[in-house]
């Protein structure tokens, strides 16, 4: 069975629910510019509201480094990191380079932090940087379509947001105490139990214009890719997977020829003293 077959892009209760959650920011009046608000994490009226929130949070004060998406409702909140003089990491689209994440140095920005914070801006100053210059990630900040008060979320449905994740933790930048955040409208928290793969990141804080929820999810977070649910096009697309794949695959040779090298050597040496105590059978 093919990776396509095993982990559809949009499996048919997940995109049921994008879809009553966007129609219900268009009937309410909530959602905002960029339009149509369908297949994207949707802009919502009182963003700037949740990322003041946020702010007031002790993981948003200890953290230095972030992980942010590139999506408009999080861009109050790329701004106010920057303004707060933390360093945010955004991926570029589909990890489609080699230096597959930008990095916004307020340092180097210098009152352009507000252009910096858009995502035209972010790939116009940012750094493009190996996913092994992440370093530590204090916080990651993903954006949700839906989430629900068990930690449990539904993105827009490209799964790059848990590859994101999956490949900082397999270069060990963030790990299961890493805490995640989103914030979204208090029309996109839903009731309902989301469907969760071994793949779906969950998150640890939703934040709303109005109400900080600690989800205390009890689902573990993805412990690095995984390499069985990527198809060869994937990895082809991805080149960062790629060379991770690749990298893992030398190791793994190398660590064979260096086990077997000693039972080589054993085998010579045994040969050795077995010539060295045979009898002389000369005549």
């Amino acid at each position: 069975m093919s990776a396509a077959a095993r982990r559809p892009a949009r499996a048919p209760a997940k995109q049921a629910l994008r879809e009553r959650v966007w129609a219900l920011l268009r009937e309410r009046r909530v959602a905002r510019f960029p339009f149509p608000i369908e297949d994207r994490i949707p802009n919502f009226v009182g963003a700037e509201r949740a990322a003041a929130r946020v702010a007031e949070l002790p993981e948003w004060t200890l953290a230095r480094r972030l992980k942010c998406n590139p999506d408009a409702p999080q861009r109050p909140l790329r701004l106010r990191a920057l303004r707060d003089g933390k360093t945010v990491f955004m991926a570029v689209p589909r990890l489609r380079a080699v230096r597959c994440f930008l990095r916004l140095d307020p340092a180097r920005l210098r009152g352009r932090l507000a252009e910096a914070a858009t995502i035209g801006g972010a790939s116009r100053l940012g750094e493009a940087v190996l996913p092994r210059e992440l370093g530590r990630i204090d916080l990651v900040v993903a954006g949700s379509v839906a989430v629900n008060r068990r930690g449990a979320r539904v993105g827009k449905g490209g799964g790059y947001s848990d590859l994101e994740w999956a490949l900082a933790r397999q270069l060990g930048a963030v790990d299961e105490r890493t805490p995640v955040l989103t914030t979204v409208h208090e029309l996109q928290v839903v009731d309902a139990d989301l469907p969760m793969t071994e793949h779906d990141v969950p998150v640890d804080l939703v934040v709303t214009p109005d109400h900080v929820i600690r989800t205390g999810r009890k689902r573990p977070k993805p412990r690095g890719i995984r390499w069985n649910e990527l198809s060869d096009q994937q990895l082809a697309e991805m080149p960062p997977l790629r060379a991770i794949r690749s990298a893992g695959d030398r190791a793994r040779r190398r660590g064979s020829q260096a086990r077997a090298r000693p039972a080589s050597r054993r085998e010579a040496s045994r040969e050795t003293r077995r010539r060295r105590t045979a009898p002389d059978t000369r005549a």
